[in-house]
Order: C-alpha cells, then structure tokens, then sequence
C-alpha cells in the first residue's frame, strides 16, 4: 500500500481556507474590520515569506472560535464551505484526490489551518483523514488556544507520526509516501517523503524542486510542467 499526503491550501484549493475565514467573519461583521484585516494579510505575508510566528498566528486565528457558541460556528462554517471553499475546489486535485484513493492508497491531508475549518472540507475531498492543528476545547467550547503541536513546517512530521503510529504504522509500512504542496513551508515533510511533488509551487519550492529533480505538477492548468 502506499500513503498519498495532500496539502490543503494552494494546493487542493485555489486559495487560503485559514486567510479566507478571518475574511468570511470580517464580512459578517463578527471580527473587527480596521483591527483584523490588515493583521490578517500581514499573517498571510508572512507565511509566504517564510517567516510566519506560528504562535502569534493561531492566537490571532483561534480567537474568535472563542468568541461564539459551537451551534452559532458550525452554521458559519457550512455557509463559509459553500459560498467560498466550494468555488476554490479544483477539478484536477479531486481527481487526483480520487486517483489516490483508487489505487487503495492511504490518503491524509496534512495542513497548518486548523481542524474545525479544514474537517468538512476534506470531507468535500471525499478524503477520510485529517492532519490539522487543533483547537483546544474545554467542557465543550474552544478556549481560543492550540492543543499540542501546531502541523507547520517540522510540525507536519511530528503529527504524521503520531498519526501513523495511532493506525498501527509507521514509514516504512509503506511501498511509497508521496507529499504534494505548494509551499516551502513544506520542505522539512517534502524532503521526508520518497516522493516529493511540487503543485504550482511557490519561487522557493520551485527552485528546490527543480535542484532535486522532484516532480512539478499544476492542478490549475490541464498539463504537467
């Protein structure tokens, strides 16, 4: 069997689940415009730069899941999935996704956006496991905190791990471990896995998976690269 690992954004999705949310709530009206949006872009600046406190991000993120009852959120996100995540599912990564799983692979997503946005997405995906960072949850209302590691950069390996080991495996269980991603955020788990393949990568992916030879795919245009 071999285990096929899918980023989530910019890679599935055309765009940013963990951007666009803080942008879905502003638009509601139940985070602060002049406060957020421009924090929440410089968040984003940042995680493409390279230099994202991951930190000061989740604190920023996770904040408003603190601020609302489950019921009241859980509406939210199903709007949120089908007026703005819905639009960014690409056909190409559903059928990969769906290749994937064709073949009997164990397929996971492993994503830094945390688990309550991401959860009915991979579902959308038809995906069954999720690798997320997780809101921390007391007496059954988020606190506004990460539990345990964040899935971000190394992290991604760290919680791969523990989810391997929680089903019974580990790497070499698998024939291959391939990871598609976007982002050199990426890396640490890209350059882990036998196969690494960059989707629509951004200058410093490309540049690294063209210096290893690795696999250069778009799931936004009809050809490979």
């Amino acid at each position: 069997m071999d285990l096929t690992l899918f980023d989530l954004d910019n890679t599935l999705l055309a765009g940013d689940s963990d951007f666009n949310w803080a942008q879905f709530l502003i638009g509601k009206g139940l985070i602060d415009r002049e406060l957020h949006e421009a924090k929440n872009q410089q968040f984003y600046d940042d995680y493409l730069a390279g230099t994202l406190d991951i930190d000061a991000f989740l604190a920023f993120q996770l904040a408003p899941l603190a601020r609302h009852d489950r019921e009241t959120l859980e509406a939210l996100r199903a709007e949120y999935l089908e007026t703005v995540v819905r639009p960014m599912m690409l056909p190409r990564a559903q059928a990969e996704v769906a290749a994937a799983r064709a073949r009997g692979d164990l397929v996971a997503v492993v994503t830094a956006t945390n688990a309550f946005v991401t959860g009915p997405i991979v579902r959308a995906f038809g995906i069954e496991h999720l690798i997320a960072t997780i809101p921390e949850v007391e007496h059954g209302c988020f606190t506004g905190r990460c539990r345990g590691t964040p899935a971000f950069q190394a992290g991604k390996i760290a919680r791969v791990e523990a989810w391997l080991e929680s089903l019974g495996y580990w790497w070499n269980s698998f024939t291959t471990i391939r990871f598609y991603s976007d982002s050199h955020n990426d890396l640490p788990l890209l350059t882990r896995v036998d196969e690494p393949i960059a989707v629509d990568p951004d200058p410093t992916l490309r540049e690294a998976a063209q210096r290893n030879g690795w696999r250069i795919v778009s799931f936004r245009e009809p050809r490979e690269r």
